[in-house]
């Protein structure tokens, strides 16, 4: 009987640290904040805008031409006035990207405040999408 019992405990903890890893290199993914609803629609590329930014809101809309277009509510958290850059990078249903990324722009936003930008696909492959933010460069 006690050897039925080490042998399953012994396999137990076999398996718990089978399951069990040590965390990799950083990865931008690693620490990104999203919002509740759009969780992978939304990323900060940087530990900086990671603490400065949230998306308070993504708005999506079809075209009548069929090509998408997409308002992110960007809202700076911090009470001092930032500066960051900001992307559209369109994908088709599958996740793959369409080529279709907008040029990087500048946003400044104030203290506290939030501001909409908005971003349309220059195709009709385009079904899903990414926004970006990082640091002003």
């Amino acid at each position: 009987m006690n050897h039925h019992v080490a042998s399953f405990l012994a396999a137990a903890t076999i398996s718990f640290l089978a399951g069990c890893a040590t965390p990799g290199p950083y990865t931008p993914q690693d620490t990104t904040k999203y919002t509740v609803e759009n969780t992978e629609k939304f990323v900060l590329l940087d530990l900086a805008t990671q603490h400065s930014v949230t998306c308070t809101g993504l708005q999506e809309r079809l075209l009548p031409d069929g090509r998408i277009e997409v308002t992110a509510n960007v809202k700076n958290r911090e009470n001092r006035r930032i500066q960051v850059q900001i992307q559209g990078v369109f994908k088709d249903e599958q996740s793959f990207s369409t080529g279709d990324e907008t040029p990087w722009q500048t946003l400044i936003l104030a203290e506290y405040s939030t501001e909409a930008v908005k971003f349309t696909a220059m195709n009709t492959q385009a079904r899903k999408y990414t926004i970006r933010v990082r640091q002003a460069r």
